[in-house]
């Protein structure tokens, strides 16, 4: 998908027509729930029945097996449809994504105020996929907590926290967009996020890290979560810097966020007041070389 150029007509198209399919796909999940429901009844009504009788004749044993039977397929149908209409979201996502990266590097860069990009930042926090495996299947790389593989290269238009220097030659972990990756000098190209900096970095790998690409239910995936007492990386709330923190609460569920402390010298304790960050924002800790630390 981001390797294809659509123009803004085009890119018009493309996600009305998903959206078309999305919509279609809604409605049929709407009625497999509806047919599933009335066997999940049936189901009941049977169970009602065999404690009435106070046994289990060959009848009624045929007759869960099929119920049961008519059940799982059901669920199966609906779990295809809906993995098809996370499948039309992502893909609406992505042809968004490669047109604002064709304005960028046309010069057509919109200019975002600060109150509008931590909104921004908030709702695409809210809004990255949630990583949804079948039974057994473990969370891949870049979901939560789970580590990047060693190979990976971040894609132009993914979100990054990169460690840069500032103007008074002091080093901070900031978030950035990738531009582009040089495969022959191992380096990224990366814009600071913050309008008002307008700053363009380049980087080795080491001092670039990829933010989560999904979030990770905490209610089937809790080992894809940092665990409480972790050290971490996290964006200071209203800020597009990351500092030093330590986990103090786990999101419970899947839209819930990190409860942090920050290092703060300023309490008595050293560290802030809890504060809320999203999952996509919190990261493995790195020194200020850019090196991982356990």
């Amino acid at each position: 998908m981001n390797q294809m150029a659509y123009s803004a007509d085009q890119a018009a198209f493309q996600v009305q027509e998903r959206l078309k399919a999305l919509y279609r796909l809604v409605h049929d999940i709407h009625d497999e729930r509806q047919r599933s429901e009335l066997n999940l009844n049936s189901i009941e009504k049977a169970h009602e029945k065999i404690s009435a009788e106070e046994r289990v004749s060959p009848h009624n044993q045929q007759q869960l097996k099929t119920l049961y039977t008519a059940a799982v397929a059901d669920a199966e149908q609906e779990e295809d449809l809906i993995r098809k209409a996370l499948a039309k979201v992502n893909e609406i996502r992505a042809i968004r994504n490669e047109r604002r990266i064709q304005a960028r590097n046309a010069g057509n860069k919109e200019t975002i105020r600060r109150g509008a990009l931590m909104k921004m930042l908030q709702c695409s926090a809210q809004t990255l996929p949630l990583w949804v495996g079948k039974p057994g299947e473990k969370a891949p790389p870049l979901c939560g907590a789970i580590p990047m593989e060693a190979s990976y290269v971040a894609k132009p238009g993914d979100m990054v926290a990169a460690l840069v220097k500032g103007a008074e030659e002091e080093e901070n972990w900031i978030l950035a967009e990738v531009v582009s990756f040089n495969t022959t000098s191992g380096r990224y190209e990366v814009d600071d996020i913050d309008e008002e900096q307008k700053d363009r970095h380049v980087l080795s790998r080491r001092r670039v890290m990829p933010l989560p690409l999904m979030r990770a239910n905490p209610e089937t995936d809790h080992l894809a979560l940092f665990p409480k007492g972790s050290v971490v990386m996290a964006l200071y709330p209203q800020t597009t810097c990351f500092y030093k923190a330590l986990v103090n609460a786990l999101p419970s569920t899947a839209t819930e966020e990190y409860e942090v402390l920050f290092d703060d010298p300023s309490y008595a304790e050293g560290y802030s007041p809890p504060l809320p960050v999203a999952q996509r924002y919190v990261l493995a800790i790195r020194d200020r070389k850019g090196h991982g630390h356990s």
